[in-house]
C-alpha cells in the first residue's frame, strides 16, 4: 500500500524545492527518463554549476539519484523514495516536457556528453 500520509515538515521541504519552476520541470523530466547534467545545461540555457546545483538539492532530500556511465553521471527520479507518492501525484498534474527532449534530438545535442 502507498504512503499517502507525509509528515508537515517533509512536505514543505519537498514543496519547496519543488516551487522552483527550473526543478520542477527537471522532476518532471526525470520522471520518465534519465538525463545528464549537459541536457538540463541545454534545456535551461544555464550555467553547468547552476544546474548541477539544481540537482544536488534534489539528490540531497532523495528524490533523485544518479548513475554513473563511464565519466558521465546519469539522473533519474528515485521512485523508491518513501515520499515519491507524493511527488508522483503532483507530476502527474503536470503537462509532458518531452518536447524538450525532443528538441534537443533534433537539434543533435541530446547527450552531448556521450
Amino acid at each position: 500500500m502507498l504512503k499517502t500520509v507525509i509528515d508537515m515538515e517533509k512536505a514543505t521541504v519537498i514543496l519547496k524545492l519543488l516551487g522552483d519552476k527550473t526543478r520542477l520541470t527537471m522532476m518532471k523530466i526525470l520522471d520518465d527518463q534519465s538525463c545528464c547534467v549537459c541536457e538540463f545545461v541545454e534545456i535551461f540555457k544555464a550555467s553547468q554549476p547552476s544546474i548541477s546545483q539544481h540537482l544536488r538539492k534534489l539528490r540531497d532530500i532523495g528524490l533523485v539519484q544518479e548513475e554513473r556511465k563511464g565519466q558521465w553521471i546519469f539522473y533519474s527520479v528515485n521512485k523508491e523514495n518513501e515520499y515519491y507518492p507524493f511527488v508522483q501525484q503532483i507530476l502527474n498534474q503536470l503537462p509532458s516536457q518531452d518536447d524538450k527532449l525532443k528538441e534537443l534530438e533534433e537539434q543533435g545535442t541530446r547527450i552531448t556528453c556521450c
